[in-house]
């Protein structure tokens, strides 16, 4: 899961980072005091979460909520601000939620957790933007994602997509549904598995041999 966290308030963003790493240890939280960094990132790199702080002198967050149907993804956005009354001004970009920094420590756990439940639910597939237009394909059809410049190529038995992202990106969104990086270039999925001989034959890795194997081929390949 890849958290983005923006607040021209160093002190405030940072804390709420911590926050958010302590709760969610396994995330991949990041960290932007102005906004115009923020956009550029997520023009760049998925993300599945967004703390955006309303009030911000470059770039407002109401601002940056207003530009993301550009994104070829949906993150979730939870608004944090120390003004009560934007928030009526923001329910035109249907945030996810609200936390009031003076009531941090009360509002963030919650928050945090709904978010992590939403995500999580929608792990069991994987959207991406194509030349031809948004794709959704289920997680277990994913045989591997494989690195194509600044694309991807994402394959199943069946097809191969093309889209642009980084492997760094898929590879942390995907980390706890079961995929693995085995090569700079290649990200796999674990239930995938299976072993090409020189003949071409393939034997599937069984789950209760998966580790042993993976350590003795990678001790030979080594």
């Amino acid at each position: 899961m890849r958290i983005y966290i923006c607040d021209d308030e160093q002190k405030m963003a940072d804390n709420l980072a911590g926050r958010i790493a302590a709760q969610l240890p396994s995330a991949d939280v990041q960290v932007f005091y102005h906004g115009s960094d923020l956009w550029q990132c997520m023009g760049e790199n998925k993300c599945d979460l967004v703390f955006l702080d309303i009030d911000m002198p470059d770039i407002s967050g109401l601002d940056i909520a207003s530009k993301m149907s550009e994104l070829p993804y949906k993150p979730l956005l939870v608004f944090v601000t120390s003004h009560d009354e934007l928030v009526y001004d923001s329910l035109k970009f249907h945030p996810f939620g609200f936390i009031r920094k003076h009531m941090l420590n009360g509002e963030l756990g919650e928050v945090l957790e709904d978010c992590a439940r939403t995500i999580r639910g929608s792990m069991s597939s994987f959207s991406f933007m194509t030349a031809e237009g948004k794709r959704k394909v289920t997680l277990d059809s994913i045989l591997y994602f494989e690195a194509d410049g600044n694309y991807l190529k994402l394959y199943t038995r069946k097809n191969m997509f093309r889209f642009r992202d980084t492997l760094y990106g898929v590879e942390h969104a995907l980390k706890d549904s079961g995929f693995v990086r085995v090569h700079k270039g290649f990200l796999v999925n674990q239930a995938k598995e299976e072993l090409t001989l020189v003949n071409q034959q393939r034997i599937p890795i069984g789950k209760s041999y998966g580790e042993t194997a993976r350590t003795v081929l990678l001790r030979y390949m080594l």
